[in-house]
Formats: C-alpha cells, sequence, structure tokens
C-alpha cells in the first residue's frame, strides 16, 4: 500500500473529504460569478478606450505642451477630419454644388465650429475641407455620419474620402473592433485544438479553458476599473495584449499543474491527494515563474510613453488572475472530476518502467541521452547557430511607420491621404502648429517660411482664418492668447511621414534660434515625440527587465553562474527572433518598417517568458540533483519536463499569434516575434542550449552554493533515489 506526501494510504481518504469537496465546489462557483460579472465588461472597454496617438505622449513632451495651447486658442477640443473630393476631370468635379455640400456637412450634429473650405485643386480635379468633430462625440460615430453623408447621391466620376486625425482613429477603432470576437475565438480555438491532440480527453481540455477564460474575465474587470478611475491609459493594442498574454499564461500554468495532477492519478492518489500533491509540486515553479512575467511587465512603468506604461500594470493584473486561477479553480475542477477529467485515457500505474527516465523511448529520452554524449559540441553549436540568426538585427527598421499605414489592407483614411498628395501640398489639412510669444510672431514667421518642407505658413486670427487677409483697412490681427500668437504650417510632405518629422525637427531648430520657448506641435510632432520617447524607454526598461528578472532568478535558485547563463541564453534567443523577425518583415511581408515600440515589447515578452520556460527546467534539475547529481539531475529534468514545457510553448506561441487576425500592423508584428521566440526558446534553447551547458559545467553550474544532497529523497516532492519518475511529466 503506497504512501502519499500528506503519509496517507492510496486505499484511504483524507479526514474530512465532503467539507474539501464543499470547498472546491464553493471555489468553482465564485468563479463562475467572477465570470459572470466579467464577460459583459468586454462590451464597455471601449468605453474607457483611447486610440489618440497624443494621449500616450507624456506631459513633458513639446508636442503634449502644443497641443494644451492650441486647444486655448481653438477654445474647443474638437478633432479635425480632412474631406478630399476627387473626380476624373473637371467636369465632374463641377457637376457637384461644393458650397451646398459643405454647409449640408456643416449641420450634422457631430461638427462643431465653422467648416473651412471648399478649397479646389489648382488641377480643377479635387476640392479639400477642414471639418471640426466634436471632441466629446464617439470619432469613429462622428466620422461615420460624416462618411455616410458624402456617400449619398455624390456625383458620377466624384470620390469622397474621410482622412485626418479623425478619418485614422476611426479607422484604428475599426480595425480594433474585432478584438473582443474574432480574437478570441481564434486564440481560444487553437489551445482547444492542441489540449485535445495533448490529452486526448473530453473534459480536461473545457476545465482548463475554463480556467484561462475565468482569469481573463476577472482581469478585465480589474482593468476596466484601473482605466474608469483615471489610473492607466487603455487602448486598443493593450487590450488585445492582454487578452493573449492571460489565455496563453493561464493554459500554461494549467499545464504544469496537470501535468503533476496526472503523475499522481496514475500513482493510484484519490482525487483529492492528487490534487494537493499537484499543488505541492507545482506551486513554486509556477509562482516564481509568474513572479519573474510580472516584475518584467511592471518594469514598464518606467516608461515615459503612457500605452507602454499602461501595459504594465494592464498585463501584471492578467499574470496575477491566471496564476490564482490556476491554483484555485483548477484544483478545484480536479478535485471534482476526479480521474474522470481524463475519461476516455484514464492514466494507469504501470509496474514496469525504466530505472531513469533518460532510459525511456520517448523523444525527450532520447534528446537527454543526446546531450549526454555530446554536451560541449551541442551547445556551442547552438549558440553559434543562434548568434549568426541575431546578425538579422541590423535589418530591423524599428524607427517608426506612417500612421496610414497602421492599418493593414485598405482603409479610407490611407486612400484619402494618397488623393490628398495627389493633388495638394501633402501635409495640408494636418498642419504643424508653433506658439510663441507674439512680439516675435512676425520673425518666428519669416523664419518659418525658410525651412525647407514647409509649404506655406500664416499666423492665426480669431476663428482660425490667417491673420491679415480681408479688404484693405479691414485686415485681421493675429489671435492673442497670454502673451502667445499661433502659427498654422503646412508641410510639403504628409503629416505622418517620415520626411514630415525631419521638417519638425527642422522647425524646433529655427523657431528655438528666435524664440527658445517656443513649441511646436501637430500631428507630425506627436509622431515624432511618440518615437523619440519610445527610442529612449528601450534604452531606459530592458536594463530594468534584466536586472530584476537575474535577482529573482539568484533568489530561486540560490545561484550567480545559472541565473546569468540563464538570462544571456534568453538574451540570446531573443535576439535571434528578432534578426529573423525583422528579414521576414522586410523580405516576405514587405512591411514599410516597424514601430519604435515593437523591440521593447518583444523583448519584455520574450526574456519574461522564456526565462519562465528555464525555470520551470532548471527548478526540477535542482530538485533531481539533491537526489542524483547535478549531471544526472540535468539528464532527468530534461526529460521528465520535456514533453509539458514544449506544450507549454506550443500553446503560448499558438495564442500570440492569434493577434495577427487583427488588421493592425504593431499587433502583427508582435504576434510573429513572440510566437517565433517562443517556440525557438521552448525547442531549441530549453531543450539544447541550456542542457547541454549546464551538463558540460556540471556542479559549477550551481556557483558559488550547490545543492544539499538527500540521503533519502526529497520530502516536498516524493521522488526518492529509487523511484523512478515517469518520463514526460513535470
Amino acid at each position: 500500500m503506497k504512501l502519499f506526501q500528506d503519509g496517507s494510504k492510496s486505499g484511504t481518504l483524507p479526514a474530512h473529504p465532503r467539507v474539501r469537496l464543499l470547498v472546491c465546489g464553493v471555489l468553482v462557483l465564485v468563479w463562475l460569478g467572477i465570470a459572470g460579472i466579467g464577460g459583459p465588461t468586454f462590451g464597455k472597454l471601449d468605453q474607457v478606450q483611447s486610440n489618440d496617438q497624443s494621449s500616450f505622449l507624456p506631459a513633458s513632451a513639446e508636442a503634449t505642451r502644443a497641443l494644451e495651447w492650441q486647444q486655448r486658442f481653438d477654445g474647443s477640443g474638437t478633432i479635425p477630419a480632412v474631406v478630399v473630393l476627387e473626380a476624373t476631370d473637371r467636369a465632374a468635379l463641377g457637376d457637384v454644388d461644393l458650397k451646398a455640400l459643405a454647409a449640408r456637412v456643416a449641420d450634422l450634429d457631430a461638427v462643431t465650429g465653422d467648416v473651412a473650405g471648399p478649397f479646389p485643386s489648382e488641377d480643377g480635379r479635387a476640392a479639400e475641407m477642414i471639418v471640426p468633430l466634436n471632441g466629446s462625440v464617439d470619432t469613429d460615430q462622428a466620422v461615420g455620419q460624416l462618411r455616410s453623408l458624402l456617400g449619398a447621391g455624390m456625383a458620377p466620376g466624384v470620390s469622397a474620402y474621410v482622412a485626418g486625425p479623425a478619418g485614422l482613429t476611426a479607422d484604428l477603432i475599426g480595425a480594433f473592433a474585432g478584438i473582443d470576437g474574432i480574437l478570441l475565438l481564434a486564440a481560444l480555438g487553437a489551445v482547444l485544438v492542441i489540449l485535445l491532440l495533448v490529452y486526448r480527453s473530453l473534459l480536461l481540455p473545457l476545465a482548463v479553458l475554463f480556467t484561462s477564460v475565468s482569469a481573463l474575465c476577472a482581469a478585465i474587470l480589474a482593468v476596466f476599473w484601473m482605466a474608469k478611475a483615471g489610473w492607466i491609459v487603455l487602448d486598443g493594442q493593450s487590450q488585445g495584449i492582454l487578452s493573449i498574454l492571460v489565455i496563453g499564461a493561464a493554459t500554461d500554468y494549467s499545464l504544469l499543474l496537470v501535468a503533476r495532477h496526472k503523475e499522481a492519478v496514475a500513482d493510484g492518489a484519490r482525487r483529492l491527494q492528487a490534487v494537493r500533491a499537484a499543488l505541492r509540486g507545482a506551486a513554486a515553479p509556477i509562482i516564481a515563474s509568474a513572479g519573474t512575467v510580472t516584475v518584467g511587465l511592471l518594469c514598464l512603468v518606467f516608461s515615459d510613453l503612457n500605452s507602454n506604461k499602461a501595459l504594465g500594470p494592464i498585463g501584471a493584473s492578467g499574470i496575477v488572475f491566471s496564476v490564482l486561477a490556476a491554483l484555485t479553480l483548477l484544483p478545484a475542477l480536479l478535485g471534482l472530476l476526479g480521474r474522470g477529467a481524463y475519461w476516455p485515457l484514464i492514466p494507469r500505474h504501470h509496474d514496469h518502467v525504466p530505472s531513469s527516465p533518460v532510459d525511456g523511448a520517448g523523444l525527450w529520452a532520447r534528446t537527454a541521452r543526446m546531450v549526454r554524449r555530446h554536451p560541449r559540441r551541442l551547445w556551442i553549436a547552438t549558440a553559434v547557430v543562434l548568434l549568426a540568426g541575431c546578425a538579422g538585427i541590423t535589418q530591423l527598421q524599428a524607427t517608426g511607420v506612417p500612421q496610414s499605414e497602421l492599418v493593414l489592407g485598405q482603409t479610407e483614411s490611407a486612400d484619402g491621404q494618397d488623393a490628398l498628395a495627389r493633388h495638394f501640398d501633402a501635409g495640408a489639412g494636418s498642419p504643424a502648429t508653433v506658439i510663441v510669444e507674439s512680439d516675435r510672431g512676425e520673425a518666428v514667421l519669416e523664419r518659418v517660411k525658410g525651412v525647407d518642407g514647409v509649404a506655406g505658413a500664416y499666423l492665426q486670427a480669431p476663428g482660425g482664418a490667417p491673420a491679415g487677409v480681408g479688404a484693405p483697412g479691414a485686415e485681421t490681427r493675429p489671435q492673442v492668447v497670454d502673451g502667445h500668437v499661433l502659427l498654422s504650417v503646412t508641410l510639403s510632405d504628409a503629416a505622418d511621414s517620415s520626411a514630415a518629422q525631419e521638417t519638425v525637427t527642422a522647425l524646433r531648430t529655427a523657431t528655438h534660434a528666435v524664440d527658445p520657448g517656443a513649441l511646436v506641435g501637430g500631428p507630425s510632432a506627436v509622431s515624432l515625440d511618440t518615437n523619440l520617447t519610445a527610442e529612449a524607454d528601450l534604452v531606459k526598461i530592458i536594463p530594468l527587465v534584466l536586472a530584476a528578472i537575474l535577482v529573482i532568478l539568484v533568489l530561486l535558485l540560490r545561484s550567480i553562474l545559472a541565473p546569468v547563463l540563464l538570462v544571456l541564453t534568453t538574451v540570446i534567443s531573443y535576439g535571434t527572433a528578432m534578426g529573423v523577425s525583422a528579414l521576414v518583415f522586410n523580405g516576405v511581408f514587405d512591411f514599410p518598417g516597424a514601430d519604435p515600440s515593437v523591440p521593447l515589447f518583444g523583448f519584455v515578452f520574450l526574456v519574461a517568458l522564456g526565462v519562465d520556460y528555464n525555470i520551470f527546467l532548471m527548478t526540477r534539475v535542482r530538485e533531481e540533483s539533491r537526489v542524483h547529481g547535478t549531471r544526472d539531475g540535468v539528464l532527468r529534468g530534461l526529460a521528465v519536463t520535456g514533453g509539458v514545457i514544449s506544450s507549454a510553448g506550443i500553446v503560448l506561441a499558438a495564442t500570440f499569434a492569434a493577434l495577427g487576425v487583427i488588421p493592425i500592423m504593431f499587433l502583427v508584428q508582435l504576434a510573429f516575434i513572440v510566437s517565433f521566440g517562443v517556440l525557438l526558446d521552448t525547442l531549441v534553447v530549453r531543450s539544447l542550449l541550456v542542457p547541454a551547458l549546464a551538463y558540460d559545467l556540471g556542479e559549477r553550474i550551481w556557483w558559488p552554493w550547490k545543492p544539499k544532497p538527500l540521503a533519502g529523497g526529497d520530502a516536498d516532492t516524493g521522488h526518492t533515489a529509487d523511484r523512478p519518475v515517469r518520463s514526460g511529466t513535470q
């Protein structure tokens, strides 16, 4: 009769089984309640969501301060929409009553203030209007009204587009519209298929999925109230990443717990005994790995971009609820289901098992034997291949992309921008703004007109018209607010282009030479400051993440050399993933570039999650080393954890790949980077490089401390030197 960790016998029930089953039932009901409340909250996230790029900048950014001044001049929080009418010829455009159209546009409920234009192009084939939309109205709804009006009864041969900041924002909101539905269906569908293949069971995959979805519902509740209270700035990207991160992480943690539970069930444990054994074996590595991811994400709070800063607590809350669900809800479900969770393939005890998991016939036993035969050659060859892949990172063009390219595929805002560039100065409709002291306004205006890339500029009069325009003797004066005037500057290049950002840099140099306190803002300045801030974040946050994770690993493994090597291997894996991704982005997808935040997000996720899998491996290696010695412990740890960790990696890669269904370039790029990087880390770094390096170093891997040997076995796991551990379990 077998003894388990709590001293109970396989033929007896633990004390008070009914009470414990009741606790399991209560836990399930509590999580059902959380899911019932959190589920409907998905539909409310758009109420606290912002996709306006200017809201991401810190208050200290020059573009932010310029925007604050501009709102004081305008007196309202409007967002401009650029209406472009393009005709096949002059005659077609002549059939449109432009003044009547402008009057109908001005009568829309969403329009506030005067409509500027229509302004005909020099070639007579296009016209432009600047329409101020009420900032208190949902931008997508306001733009929708405008597009409906323009699309009704337009003359043959004339196309109408709504572009500019309002049009782009509306198209972004439309692209994010599939997050609650398509993204979750894609992610959950991929996870379900993988779980069915891994477990070949009906109930267990559903239990794991319910755990993941419940964790997500709880995280959504927390994020909703954080955004509602104004603690964070929630955007569509963060919302999508949260969904994927929680589903992937909660499923990974569930896989580790189930592996231990399955091992206990196969050894003959009753339902509650198996749950307790699973928790004792899996809780420590799950909590430790979750801690590294949480700390890594929280390092983002030091970002100066509000969107990056918000992802820290957003992602961290998701990880916390993933751990809570995996260590409370899933054990409760397993306690209620018992062995039936694995039906129809219930684990059975086998009397004839190898004396060591390394001697088995499975894939990971064979991998362990390969590591034993050629450790040094294996880790050197693997490191060389990975370093070669890192070379591709020099091809990564992470300096920003035009905003019109953010949404993949055809959008009306991008088509309108192209039409605008064909007939007008490309920057028309989205001017740069310069705020200067009133007594220096004329001098700054003359300097601005001489800057390369500036198509025109004027001092703004009350109402937004150019100052000095009017009949002789009735010229308007510039509008003065608190001793400052505003210059409107039309750029030659599209407002969202890199050329326009270079012009903004030149404008700042020119204006600051005349008025050191001058502020240059506008859409191009917002893009420039966003890119500069993101690049600064990369330099600041990467060392913080590495230092934080290194400290956690030192405390967990009680070693210095092992944590340093684990972090280095993970960084190399990240470099390879970014290098390969850069080549794919340029040569396969033909992307125009990447957002500067892409390398930072890729680093945080790949390093934190990559260290996750090394924690799962090395905590088991340390456990086995206390009984069998370091080199044998490395081989046993690899053979034992191979199956479950690889399954967890495939699940996480599949869930992040689901981000690719959202037609946003940033999310598609992040989906590829993290999915490829996780598979690389799981199947190559954790399976070959780390075990071979650890085996080659032997006991030196634990420098300066060595694991204390156990004479009779590890009381925490129940494993002894004469009791073999089944291959493929964690």
